[in-house]
């Protein structure tokens, strides 16, 4: 059985593992088989220092160990499928190859929208691959570049506006939607608004590029401001490498993506398609979905492998689950968003927490906050997302093998993580995010998100700080908020009017829970300021009353 691959190195490994008698064939249209395309910002900024790190296999090491057959800078350019032929063209020759079974692995490519003025720009690079990478710091060197525009405030736009800094530039990063890293909800990406800002980033959100001139030179956004820029990173999303299978009869679906089967089977016989050019669905929802990372694609290859041997592996459809690092902050999501689930018009209820990655009398201690989506009847959990310094990484995995796993936030008071102070707390911010979601199922907590307050506000309801007075002489309250200190609320109850309802808020949400307890069961109307004036406070600093 002759197997031919374009790209999917995962894929050819698995196959030769299990299948030692098939000739496996590589194609691959660059001149790197195997390398680390996540790191490559790392090595534009200097953190990975050796450019051969980036290389993880050579096709030399490849035949000697799997026994593969590698054709670098060898293009596919047509595909018979009812020849059961590929077209292929390298530096020498344009020749035909048969196969028994195809797979189709060619990922995803910088998405480029039209600009005007951006065609005659001779300063614009996107971020793929190694070639891409040499020729950015090439351009840095020989230009002595000191500006740089990074438009795309996602994933790797983050990333490269923190290395490009790294590297000694001038950084602005504009993005054209509400906030950097859009596939989070807006007050937990302001946690990386601030950390950018106060790092010397220039930032432009809700605004995109609307021209270039002199060459690209100058960036004229859509609000009239005029950017100097000696090098721009395009990085405003990628779009599946789907041209070859359109040309091949294969049927695409959302974004040009490429449909498949729950075995990888595309419209034609004999075909496979796997990665960041595939549409999967959505774990949760089943919905059709396109979800460019690199753990699902690895998992694609193997199990397509697995296919091809007669194993019926099956694509369970992917959750999302990612993570970036913006200077010291850290920010995972996995699962859905608060957007996703509004648009889906499902039920849903949302909490943040607050909490130490370890043990807070420890030394070292980083707040985290995390945010936690469910289902306020079932406890279902749709999602979450985390930002802090450390320990990011660890609670949203955990919550994604939960979600994998089907359980409900009834559950995760149940976890038990391994505990000393150095690494957690005897009450890991996990259990304290599942403790919170069901005082909310069960009526024990009725909660306000941060963008309630001025409409609850406007309604009446008086936001009742518990707060110690010197933490806010310190750090401000929220406009139009009476304070009495928590160790203070019972004896001065007669102060409140049981008439009128009360938004309680503290610092991170435990003190205002404990002060809606209290005021709930002396008939009080009350609701708990979810986030609290920690998060209120971060992603609405001009509604903070200072002094």
């Amino acid at each position: 059985m002759r197997v031919v691959i374009v790209g999917g190195m995962s894929a050819a490994t698995r196959l030769r593992r299990i299948d030692e008698s098939a000739e496996i064939i590589i194609m691959e249209k660059g001149p790197y088989v195997s390398f680390a395309n996540c790191g490559l910002p790392y090595y534009i900024g200097g953190e990975i220092a050796d450019r051969d790190k980036l290389m993880v296999q050579t096709p030399e090491k490849l035949r000697e160990r799997f026994n593969l057959d590698v054709r670098i800078n060898s293009e596919v350019v047509s595909i018979n499928p009812k020849a059961k032929m590929i077209t292929v063209e390298n530096r020498e020759e344009t020749y035909s190859l048969s196969y028994d079974k195809l797979i189709l692995s060619p990922g995803s490519k910088p998405f480029v929208p039209e600009t005007k003025g951006l065609s005659a720009a001779t300063n614009v690079f996107t971020l793929r691959n190694v070639p891409d990478v040499d020729s950015i710091i090439q351009f840095i060197e020989e230009k002595q570049a000191k500006k740089v525009t990074v438009v795309g405030g996602g994933f790797i736009g983050l990333e490269m506006a923190e290395n490009l800094f790294n590297r000694g530039m001038e950084v602005t990063l504009v993005e054209k939607a509400s906030h950097v890293l859009p596939t989070f909800d807006k007050e937990m990406a302001a946690y990386l608004t601030k950390e950018l800002k106060e790092k010397g980033i220039s930032l432009y959100t809700g605004v995109a590029a609307a021209s270039f001139e002199e060459e690209g030179r100058i960036i004229i956004l859509e609000n009239g401001v005029r950017l100097e820029s000696d090098l721009t990173l395009l990085s405003v999303g990628v779009k599946p490498e789907s041209d070859l299978a359109k040309s091949a009869g294969v049927r695409t679906g959302m974004r040009g993506g490429i449909l498949v089967n729950e075995y990888y089977e595309t419209s034609q016989p004999d075909i496979y398609a796997i990665g960041d050019a595939i549409i999967v669905k959505q774990k949760l929802t089943g919905e059709d979905t396109m979800i460019s990372l690199a753990s699902p694609a690895n998992r694609q290859g193997r199990q397509v492998a697995d296919v091809i041997a007669g194993q019926k592996r099956k694509n369970k459809g992917s959750l999302g689950t990612a993570i970036v690092r913006v200077f010291d902050f850290v920010a995972a999501s996995t699962g859905l968003n608060e957007h996703q689930l509004k648009t889906a018009e499902q039920l849903y209820a949302a909490i943040h927490i607050q909490s130490n990655h370890h043990a807070g009398y420890f030394p070292g201690a980083q707040s985290i906050v995390l945010k936690l989506l469910f289902h306020p009847k079932t406890g279902m959990i749709y999602g979450a997302q985390a930002v802090g310094k450390s320990g990011v990484d660890k609670r949203i995995d955990v919550i994604a093998t939960a979600i994998q796993g089907q359980l409900t936030v009834e559950d995760l008071p149940e976890l038990e993580f391994s505990y000393a102070p150095p690494f957690g707390s005897a009450k890991d911010p996990v259990n304290m995010a599942g403790y919170a979601a069901l005082n909310v199922m069960e009526g024990f907590s009725e909660t306000a998100q941060w963008y309630e307050v001025e409409e609850l506000q406007e309604q009446g309801w008086t936001v009742l700080d518990v707060r110690d007075r010197g933490e806010i002489e310190q750090n401000g309250a929220i406009m139009d908020s009476q304070n009495i200190p928590l160790h203070e609320i019972r004896g001065r109850l007669h102060e409140l009017d049981r008439d009128k309802p009360y938004l309680i808020s503290c610092h991170s949400g435990q003190r205002s829970y404990i002060a809606e307890r209290i005021l709930t069961q002396h008939g009080f109307t009350v609701k708990n300021l979810d986030g609290a004036f920690s998060l209120y406070s971060t992603v609405k600093p001009e509604k903070i009353k200072r002094g």
